[in-house]
């Protein structure tokens, strides 16, 4: 199990600390310092079952400069998707957090308590 993770956000350190509590082996990933690839990013936007659109952030200054909002400039749709990709690889900020990848081979964006105890009991 991996969970990417910003140490500044509360939801990353409280699903590490369900995920301690729960006596979980995992790894971190500091996602900010250790971007993920673009191919990274589709693996786990596979497992997700979720669109690059899906997992922004689009409050960020990143994305206001980029004005992904602007649906005419960023459509969402498949055509898209490479480009959604690469901004997200480009700007990892912009990752919605924390993402945990489960040895099923599941993910989830763990920002839930319900979540991150999912993604725990697939580790089993």
């Amino acid at each position: 199990m991996e969970i990417w993770i910003n140490p500044a956000c509360s939801k990353c350190r409280s699903a590490k600390q369900l995920l301690d509590e729960e006596g979980v082996t995992y790894t971190e990933r500091r996602y900010l310092e250790d971007p993920p690839s673009e191919q990274e990013l589709r693996e786990v936007l596979d497992r997700l079952g979720l669109e690059p659109w899906d997992i922004t952030r689009t409050q960020e200054e990143a994305a206001k400069q980029l004005e992904l909002k602007d649906r005419e400039r960023w459509p969402r749709e498949p055509a898209a998707r490479d480009r959604w990709i690469a901004a997200l690889a480009a700007h990892p900020k912009l990752i919605q957090r924390p993402i945990i990848t489960a040895a099923d081979g599941t993910a989830h964006v763990a920002r839930t308590e319900e979540a991150v105890r999912d993604a725990a009991a697939r580790e089993g």
